[in-house]
């Protein structure tokens, strides 16, 4: 485990879900997605959950304010101490800086991408009903039609993953989003990545940037000295 704290940006269908996933693995700190946690609670028979389920069914994104307890009620655990990384916040100026407030970020990783490969990559995005799992009909097809490959259960489209609902998304996206690349990069702290490489590449970029830093290395050689091999370089 080493102390890092890291923010993904990118339009939807960047492929920054996956990477996160894959550096959280590797640097053993946990994987924060608001999505995720929006999914959750958008199951969940409250008016909190309902109201959610509306907004992602129509591509509309969670208030700021709801957004931003839910976010800091998870910094809160106990798991976050030794840092996290943050993937689908902020998604705005302001909740970037209700961020500043809370806590600071080591590295902001952007993932760059084009509006055309956007819409081609979710409207072909498939998801497990009963296990989650997500399969892309044209690069990582199941074996059988609409059945999950890992526990066999039934596939389909996620509501925010037709095209008019990723169009919407990507407009959002550009008014509400997009902005916080200028932000961070003004700050000193944006590294941007080409997200047309396959995973694999992108992984290797990301990981080349966290390894590259000073301050990250010197972490490294203090667990390397100490023998701690639970962090993998």
């Amino acid at each position: 485990m080493i102390e890092v704290k890291i923010i993904f940006l990118g339009m939807p269908g960047s492929g920054k879900g996956t990477q996160a996933k894959m550096i959280s693995e590797k640097y053993k700190i946990p994987h924060i997605s608001t999505g995720d946690m929006f999914r959750q609670i958008s199951k969940e028979n409250s008016v909190l959950g309902k109201k959610v389920k509306s907004l992602i069914d129509n591509g509309i994104l969670v208030s700021d304010d709801i957004t931003f307890d839910v976010l800091k009620n998870r910094l809160e655990k106990t798991d976050c101490k030794s840092g996290f990384i943050l993937d689908g916040y902020p998604r705005n100026i302001n909740q970037a800086k209700l961020l500043d407030n809370l806590t600071k970020i080591d590295f902001i990783i952007y993932i760059a991408l084009s509006d055309k490969t956007v819409i081609k990559r979710l409207t072909s995005r498939r998801t497990c009903r009963k296990c989650g799992a997500i399969y892309n009909i044209i690069s990582n097809p199941p074996k059988k039609e609409g059945v999950c490959d890992k526990c066999g259960g039934k596939l389909y489209q996620r509501e925010d993953e037709t095209e008019e609902t990723i169009k919407k998304r990507l407009v959002v996206y550009k008014n509400e989003t997009e902005p916080l690349v200028n932000y961070y990069k003004k700050k000193g702290m944006l590294h941007e990545i080409n997200g047309k490489q396959d995973i694999g590449k992108i992984f290797e970029d990301i990981v080349k940037i966290l390894n590259k830093n000073e301050w990250i290395k010197k972490q490294i050689d203090t667990r390397s000295v100490s023998g701690n091999d639970g962090f993998v370089v």
